[in-house]
């Protein structure tokens, strides 16, 4: 079990006035030809920076954005991030070029009140990916509080989110992160009842290990998605050309005689939208039953499920969705994602969206604003759910 935030300081056991604070962000947002195409994270992360500022910080920010090869690759620059704190911030932001250097140490002795240092993408230097101890200890010389809110990294042990703070004394959370973990506690140890996990996307594998962990605590699962085929083939349904991973129906077929087993529900597509081609809208049809024939492929749960899928969703205290139901970023093949998102939108349960997909779905269907928490996290929320450690986590953890 995950010890949540046990041992793990926030941002407010700190006396911030006049101190410098390294604050690891997760800025890490769509870019679209050099323009940010959904800003959720810079936003997610003001609540941090302001508090910082109010308390009279000296502020270092620092986060990646993609995976660039080298500092040649201008498209990862956060100059567009720096550009638009400034408007959220009403404050200069100073974009430092070279992380590993000693600018920001040289900056920081005049810096007024109303500036603050912005490191550019800490993916261009090699040390970040490796958790270099040299890289963080130049960061370490300047720097008096550690303060990570970067959820969606903390799951990688790299440079500013694990070796830094292991050089570090004084260290702790944001108030994203303090969200974040809270939020995903409440699926695990208290949920309101009855407990409802929808899980969509591709694949079957990538969500073993959170429905593994969320057999035992959660009251049915809903399935949709093309990970939906893979179960289905497992009941010895047709499902024509529709994506399924063989090497994993022996275990869907098994899992679904565990959760029954367990007397917990699982509700799986009894209708599709189904063509003859990913692209192919022309020939979309819907289904009359569960069976795909064998030229067509699904690409969206029909309208039975969908309206089996909203009666329980209706009757939920909590609901967590992972995944859409089918390839929802094509209009004709959304009705089955975004009628879920409005269901679970509708219902009275505590709503957690974890990341990715999932948010992108969610902010897509425009029910956004109707969830109780979307993460910042993907990756990070699953493997936090499943059980894993995260690094960035740990290493901010007083040994007692």
């Amino acid at each position: 079990m995950a010890n949540g935030l046990k041992g793990i300081k926030t941002v407010r056991d700190f006396e911030l006035d006049g101190k410098v604070v390294f604050l690891r962000l997760d800025l890490n947002v769509p870019m679209e030809n050099g323009k940010i195409t959904d800003e959720n994270r810079i936003t997610a992360s003001l609540p941090t920076i302001k508090h910082c500022m109010e308390k009279g910080a000296k502020l270092v920010l620092a986060s990646h954005l993609g995976r660039p090869k080298s500092k040649d690759d201008k498209e990862y620059s956060l100059e567009p991030v720096a550009k638009r704190l400034q408007e959220h911030l009403n404050a200069e932001v100073i974009l430092v070029e070279d992380p590993d250097s000693d600018a920001p140490k040289h900056l920081l002795q005049s810096l007024k009140k109303n500036q603050l240092i912005l490191l550019e993408n800490v993916r261009y230097e090699e040390g970040e990916t490796k958790d270099s101890i040299e890289f963080a200890q130049k960061i370490a010389n300047y720097t008096d509080i550690y303060i990570n809110d970067a959820f969606g990294a903390s799951h990688r042990a790299h440079a500013t989110i694990h070796a830094l703070p292991s050089v570090m004394k004084d260290k702790g959370i944001g108030f994203l992160i303090e969200k974040e973990i809270n939020m995903l506690d409440s699926l695990l140890q208290n949920p309101k009842r009855p407990y409802l996990a929808v899980m969509g996307g591709a694949k079957v594998s990538d969500k073993i290990a959170v429905i593994e962990r969320l057999m035992d605590v959660v009251d049915g699962f809903i399935i949709g998605g093309a990970m939906a085929y893979t179960f289905l083939k497992a009941m010895g349904h047709p499902v024509g050309k529709s994506l399924v991973e063989n090497d994993k129906v022996k275990y869907a077929k098994e899992m679904i005689e565990r959760i029954e087993a367990r007397n917990k529900t699982i509700l799986l597509p009894v209708d599709h939208v189904a063509t003859k081609g990913i692209t192919d809208t022309a020939n979309a049809r819907t289904t009359k039953d569960v069976v795909i024939s064998e030229d067509e492929l699904g690409v969206d749960i029909g309208p039975q499920t969908l309206r089996s899928y909203t009666a329980a969703l209706m009757e939920a205290g909590t609901i967590f969705w992972n995944g859409p139901m089918g390839i929802f970023e094509n209009p004709a093949f959304s009705k089955g994602t975004f009628g879920v998102a409005k269901a679970i939108a509708e219902s009275n349960a505590t709503k957690i969206v974890g990341g990715g997909d999932s948010a992108a779905a969610a902010e897509a269907s425009g029910f956004a604003d109707k969830m109780t928490h979307i993460s910042t996290g993907g990756g990070a929320s699953l493997e936090y759910l499943q059980g894993d450690k995260l690094p960035g986590l740990e290493i901010l953890r007083s040994k007692r």
